[in-house]
């Protein structure tokens, strides 16, 4: 069985950049596939490849289309496929894969109400390996494919290297102690806020207050709280792990050792942190 050839060392942990097959040298032809390709959020990317250990370049071959009474949980407005796709170009993955591969996908109907044309598409698609089935993955949700374009492949590249970084930071599980300090002036203080993560490592956030000046925060990843690093900029996978990680508001179960002065400067100092975070937009429907 023909197999993508790895781009770096034989079966290296992750791809990140393949070299396209020869044959995709015309531009590709605009349908859509799921939604237009160019707005698909950071966010929603960010969550995709996190979830995934295959991101696939491929050409859509052959289509199926699976009758809706075979088709369970299919959203309103959609038609589900099969569909197998050549192989351009592995993003990611754990490993070698078939130059081919099937896997059902879930897109909308076109303007017109009809199933849209997918056959000689260019998409990138977040999946898992299929037990079992080498030359089978399964998406990561049923809409988990996107018409090919420049921008959002190099969208998914430098996500897909942000994730794949031994020092990402990791998944935020929940607020640990938080705490006020007021300062020697009036109006001057810090705040605070240590977080649980999946790993266990260290993560904070440094609210500070100064006479006179705007409110500023910052992010620290490790045992030192410093503001020298500032907040993580919109669109890196450290914002997104805030914004989509942190809950709406302090619990109370932080904020136990504080009078409820300081308590509720923290509260605000917070609720700063998360309005400036902005929403998360990770494409949950829940």
């Amino acid at each position: 069985m023909k197999r993508i050839p790895l781009c770096t060392a034989a079966f290296s942990a992750f791809l990140v950049a393949c070299s396209p097959v020869s044959a995709r040298q015309g531009p590709p032809v605009p349908v859509n596939v799921i939604g237009e390709s160019a707005a698909i959020p950071y966010a929603r990317v960010a969550r995709l490849a996190l979830e995934s250990d295959i991101v696939l370049d491929a050409t859509i071959r052959s289509v199926a289309r699976i009758a809706p009474a075979e088709a369970p949980g299919l959203a309103p407005g959609h038609v589900r496929f099969y569909v197998t796709a050549d192989v351009g170009a592995l993003i990611r993955a754990n490993g070698p894969l078939p130059a081919r591969v099937g896997y059902l996908v879930d897109v909308p109907f076109d303007p017109r109400g009809r199933a849209p044309n997918l056959k000689r598409q260019r998409i990138i698609a977040f999946a898992r390996a299929v037990a079992g089935r080498p030359d089978q993955v399964q998406l990561v949700t049923p809409d988990a494919q996107f018409t090919w374009a420049p921008a959002l492949d190099q969208l998914v590249r430098d996500v897909v290297r942000e994730v794949i970084a031994p020092d990402a930071p990791p998944a935020i599980t929940g607020i640990g102690n938080a705490f006020h300090v007021p300062g020697t002036l009036p109006g001057e203080g810090e705040t605070q806020i240590f977080l649980q993560t999946t790993t266990g490592a260290p993560v904070s956030l440094l609210i500070l207050r100064r006479p006179g000046e705007q409110k500023r925060w910052a992010l620290s990843l490790g045992d030192i709280i410093d503001e020298a690093g500032g907040a993580p900029k919109p669109d890196t996978l450290a914002w997104y792990r805030l914004s989509c990680g942190l809950p709406d508001a302090l619990p109370d179960t932080s904020l136990q050792s504080q009078d409820a002065d300081n308590a509720a400067i923290a509260r605000e100092d917070y609720a700063f942190v998360r309005e400036s975070l902005g929403r998360c937009d990770d494409g949950r429907t829940g």
